[in-house]
């Protein structure tokens, strides 16, 4: 495991490829924010991680307000059309060089973003998860703070995947 400033985050897994990470995908509504606001916990964890990783909000912005929400972290925010979000954000993954990414979401229409990702974690909160993404994702976790955890604290990523 390897973490220094803006060079990305490097995971080495006994038993599969290493992580090379240099981009966080994060859906908004369920991961990041309920009902439309962000949780204020994750915060200080997300301007940590924005140090190693670029950070990407990937929405539809169902409640309109994504942009004022994310002013407390440095982070690139992509408004993806209502339909067809589940191809908007697989396009999104791989315009960023997905096995560069770690990505966390939870509902359906995250499935192909957290599958193709290098790394997809999913996060059971208030909304829930979509089952698929129990079966697509690398690692589920119960809420957003326990998924950005695990990047501030690789260790348990090893831990979790090794084989």
């Amino acid at each position: 495991m390897t973490t220094s400033p803006n060079s990305g985050l490097t995971i080495h897994i006994p038993g599969r490829p290493t992580l090379e990470l240099h981009h966080l995908i994060l859906d908004y509504n369920g991961t990041i924010a309920c009902d439309g606001q962000l949780l204020p916990e994750l915060i200080a964890p997300l301007n940590e991680l924005a140090q190693q990783l670029t950070i990407h909000v990937l929405t539809a912005d169902t409640h309109g307000n994504v942009t004022a929400q994310v002013t407390t972290f440095p982070c690139t925010v992509s408004i993806i059309a209502k339909d067809n979000q589940i191809s908007a954000k697989q396009k999104y993954l791989q315009q960023h060089t997905a096995k560069h990414c770690v990505a966390i979401g939870n509902g359906t229409n995250d499935q192909l973003l957290l599958k193709d990702a290098a790394l997809g974690i999913g996060v059971i909160q208030q909304e829930g998860i979509a089952i698929a993404n129990l079966m697509t994702a690398d690692i589920a976790v119960t809420n957003c703070l326990a998924a950005l955890d695990l990047l501030r604290n690789p260790q348990r990523v090893i831990a979790t995947l090794r084989q």
